[in-house]
């Protein structure tokens, strides 16, 4: 399954990220450069899935995407000269 979920990558005074997301408040996870961060994302969703089922929630409908072969919205950051 693919799922939409915004993400707020904070950066840290001691160097690295600090990952949250507004849709889902339980998603925490950290990583010493974006990259990493980016990497941890996936278990830290996967984990928090499986919260939900233990805990007989689904996620949020908006997070799912019904139609994976369909056109995907992906904002991101870009640096240029």
């Amino acid at each position: 399954m693919q799922y939409k979920i915004p993400l707020i990558f904070t950066p840290q005074p001691e160097g690295g990220y600090t990952v949250t997301s507004p849709l889902l408040p339980e998603l925490v996870t950290e990583g010493d450069s974006f990259d990493e961060a980016m990497a941890n994302v996936r278990d830290a969703l996967a984990a928090v899935i499986e919260t939900y089922q233990d805990l007989g929630r689904s996620l949020p409908q908006n997070a799912q995407i019904q139609d994976a072969g369909g056109p995907m919205w992906l904002e991101t950051v870009v640096t240029a000269p």
